[in-house]
């Protein structure tokens, strides 16, 4: 049952983070209109099991009138309404408060900040600081993204190490944050332990009309085929890429395709990742869009 909608306001962003599973940066294409987001709010009234919506990015304060409106209208037709934002814009708390005062004043039921080593390097200029005392200063519901380095946390009983830090091992993370780490076999990885892909409870939106059950992992495209109607028709057993994942995991995606590709990887993430690059030619229209696979 799906409860949450997040809007992917953005690929743009102005960090170029390592960890990023989107490949955002200054340079990634792809905003909403406020057409589109009306649109989108819409359907997501037809739905009828819609909680929350969330408006995140790339850095959706980048366009900040658009993410405003957007959070406005949420609000009026009753959604719960939620940002993810990393506070660049918090260079001191009376500034940060003038950026979050019309936000506060929706009564938003979350405002997630990232603070971690890779936004903010330097402790003593850490602007989610400045943003975190605005926000309680405004009585605005507040919560916290740390992601930091990987690191080995402990090894369970001989078994697998588990691997701290909370980076996701897709997109630009692939590229910049496994080596060094331990690896698993690809037979190991036979089940995806982070989305649920039978009944999916939230996806995520991009301009480009993507609805994404993971991130880069496709359900349909809404500006083809309507939001509510790709969610009542959707059936697990006929997508190419769900389908399998949900038998067998990422493995059970090599074995299905033949692919070939190492033989050990850091977790089923970062398998399942290569196995879909591998087949986004094969099947575009549910692996998309190519950017966030690092094509463009």
């Amino acid at each position: 049952m799906l409860k949450g909608i997040h809007f992917l306001l953005t690929y743009t962003c102005n960090f170029e983070c390592d960890h990023c599973f989107l490949y955002c940066s200054p340079n990634s294409g792809g905003t909403f209109t406020l057409k589109q987001i009306k649109t989108v709010l819409n359907e997501a009234e037809k739905i009828k099991t819609v909680e929350w919506i969330y408006f995140e990015g790339g850095e959706p304060f980048l366009y900040y009138p658009l993410m405003l409106e957007g959070l406005r209208i949420a609000k009026n037709k009753g959604f719960k309404t939620g940002v993810v934002t990393n506070s660049y814009w918090a260079t001191n708390v009376e500034d940060a408060e003038l950026w979050l005062k019309p936000i506060a004043d929706l009564n938003i039921s979350d405002l997630s900040i990232s603070d971690d080593f890779y936004h903010f390097e330097d402790e003593v200029n850490n602007l989610a600081k400045n943003a975190k005392i605005a926000a309680k200063n405004l009585n605005m519901p507040l919560s916290s993204i740390k992601i930091e380095e990987p690191t080995i946390e402990q090894q369970k009983d001989k078994g697998a190490p588990v691997i701290g830090g909370g980076a996701m091992f897709r997109g630009r993370a692939v590229e910049k944050l496994i080596e060094g780490l331990p690896n698993r076999s690809w037979e190991n990885l036979t089940e995806c332990p982070y989305e649920e892909l039978i009944e999916p409870e939230r996806v995520h939106i991009d301009s480009f009309g993507n609805v994404h059950l993971c991130q880069g992992l496709i359900l349909g495209n809404l500006w083809q085929t309507p939001l509510s109607d790709l969610i009542k028709d959707y059936d697990y057993k006929s997508h190419p890429i769900c389908s399998p994942l949900i038998k067998g995991g990422p493995a059970e995606l090599v074995k299905n395709y033949n692919l070939a590709l190492k033989a050990e990887y850091v977790d089923e993430c970062h398998l399942c990742y290569l196995c879909r690059l591998a087949l986004i030619e094969k099947f575009p229209q549910y692996l998309a869009p190519k950017q966030v696979y690092g094509l463009i």
